[in-house]
C-alpha cells in the first residue's frame, strides 16, 4: 500500500471517494484496480511517483480532512 491506514478510515476508500482512481502524473497513476497503490504506466520517474503522492495527499486532505501518511520509503542511492 502506498499510504498508511489513517485512524477510522481506509486510505484506498478515501482516495476513491475523492475521485482519484486512475489519476495520473507523468507515467505514474493511482491504480484502477485498487486505489491504495500507485502503478507505473511506463516510464514513470521517482519524481512522477512522489508528485502523484503529494497531489493525492493534498486532494484527500482538502476533501475529507484526513492527512494521509506515505507508507513507502524513498531510498537514495
Amino acid at each position: 500500500s502506498t499510504f498508511k491506514r489513517p485512524v477510522g478510515a481506509f486510505a484506498a476508500a478515501l482516495i476513491d471517494q475523492c475521485g482519484l482512481r486512475g489519476y495520473r502524473h507523468g507515467g505514474a497513476a493511482v491504480s484502477e484496480k485498487h486505489c491504495g497503490f500507485v502503478v507505473n504506466l511506463g516510464g514513470a520517474t521517482c519524481a512522477d511517483v512522489l508528485a502523484l503522492c503529494d497531489e493525492v495527499r493534498a486532494v484527500v486532505k482538502e476533501k475529507t480532512g484526513y492527512d494521509l501518511e506515505k507508507e513507502i520509503r524513498v531510498v537514495k542511492a
